[in-house]
């Protein structure tokens, strides 16, 4: 008996909770570390030796006057990117599934021959830029390339889908080597921060163009693609749909921060020097040197080579999801190479040629990046026409349709997108 009263509560004072505010704060982090990846890397992979191109000549030639630009690109990229998430999670299948389910297999054929066809310059632009990045460190093409490419494809075909995340999650954090490399720059802060919420207009044609530029590489097809079938592959649900949604909202912001800190690095340094043309993405990181030390000028090569490798990882992924899923082949990396032939050997003939495409002497690399530059813009407003029809489809999405609002801001994101995208295009064709 004397056991069972000291068991009872005493009069006046209240029982203990069974979890602490502290126990359900680390469960819900614990859940959002699971749940997290997918949109941390899509939006951290659109930082490719492209973007990053485009972000050092924007510091270079214009200072901080391009900074406020981010802002919409961001908003952009959240709105798009929250859509094709949702619609994974919601649907369990990929974009493709859906296109081939829902518009034919005609429609879904030209959607991936294009997006093939542009994917494939792209992942090009990758290896080109691996090769300048490990050329600043003194490394021949020769050796850096393949070596890439083979690093790449081990961690790709030899893993299964969680470790390979992993891996991907880590090389997204030496995206932060910008940042450090700009706050070794010494910019002026107080100037960079009003440019970013100020916006600036220039008389100069050129200005227009990387406006264009800056926010046209923004929301590319292949992501939407990728990102939805990882989605799928991770086995997102609507019932922990709200965590991935954290993790898309978050590698959006995380995404255009790093290009912050890369526009502000060639602001504080290349604009201020005789030389502000940037023909190579490895020019920026060299010209950092005689004005922020060596050092910021290793990390931004670090942070390039870092770019490559990823994008020259995730492209062809993208690519493939694409295709396989299209034609209705098995996919996925937790599947073993006898299990799914077609993805794996896609995946592999798309390094191997993306890597040996740069190795040719003579070739006119830049052209292929422009023409694949083209096709991308081709196919975009198609992408954006499709998700957003999908997406407002009760049978497909039910409650998790876009709401009016929803509808509102990802048309207004479209058509913007859509008008930009055409800019784009046309000042690449008549430059």
């Amino acid at each position: 008996m004397r056991k069972v009263d000291t068991l009872r509560r005493a009069p006046g004072k209240r029982s203990r909770p069974a979890f602490s505010a502290w126990h359900v704060m680390r469960y819900r982090l614990l859940a959002l570390f699971a749940i997290i990846g997918p949109g941390f890397i899509t939006a951290n992979v659109d930082n490719d030796p492209g973007g990053i191109l485009t972000y050092s000549q924007a510091g270079a030639k214009y200072g901080y006057t391009l900074l406020w630009t981010l802002v919409p690109t961001t908003v952009a990229l959240i709105v798009v990117q929250e859509m094709a998430a949702r619609m994974g999670a919601i649907t369990g299948k990929g974009l493709s599934d859906l296109i081939r389910e829902e518009f034919g297999l005609r429609m879904t054929f030209f959607t991936m021959i294009v997006l093939g066809f542009a994917d494939f310059g792209n992942i090009a632009a990758e290896f080109a830029g691996l090769a300048s990045g490990m050329g600043v460190f003194g490394v021949s093409k020769f050796i850096a390339v393949p070596l890439g490419a083979a690093l790449v494809w081990t961690v790709i075909v030899r893993g299964s889908y969680k470790p390979v995340e992993r891996v991907l999650l880590i090389f997204s954090m030496l995206y932060f080597a910008y940042p450090v490399s700009a706050i070794l720059a010494h910019p002026d802060w107080k100037a960079a921060l009003k440019n970013t919420i100020v916006p600036q207009f220039n008389s100069d044609p050129g200005y227009l163009v990387m406006i264009v530029g800056l926010i046209g590489t923004t929301i590319t097809p292949w992501m939407q693609f990728y990102l939805q079938a990882s989605i799928v592959e991770k086995g997102v649900s609507k019932r922990n749909y709200g965590l991935s949604r954290i993790d898309v909202i978050f590698g959006c912001v995380v995404t255009d921060v790093i290009a912050f800190f890369i526009v502000v690095a060639c602001a504080a340094t290349i604009f201020h020097s005789d030389h502000r043309e940037i023909t190579d993405v490895a020019d920026a990181a060299k010209a950092l040197a005689p004005f922020a030390g060596k050092f910021a000028a290793i990390l931004f090569a670090v942070g390039l080579v870092n770019a490559s490798l990823m994008s020259a990882a995730i492209l062809p992924l993208a690519t493939t999801y694409n295709i396989c899923e299209g034609l209705g082949f098995e996919s996925g990396i937790d599947h073993r190479f006898r299990d799914a032939p077609i993805f794996y050997g896609l995946y592999t003939a798309l390094i191997v040629c993306g890597a040996g495409f740069v190795l040719i002497p003579g070739l006119p690399l830049l052209k292929v990046i422009l023409i694949s530059q083209v096709a991308n813009g081709i196919l975009l407003p198609f992408v954006l026409a499709f998700m957003l029809i999908l997406i407002n489809r009760e049978r497909l999405m039910g409650e998790y349709r876009n709401g009016p609002w929803g509808n509102a801001i990802a048309g207004a994101t479209s058509v913007i997108m859509v008008v930009l995208t055409i800019m784009l295009i046309y000042n690449s064709v008549t430059g």
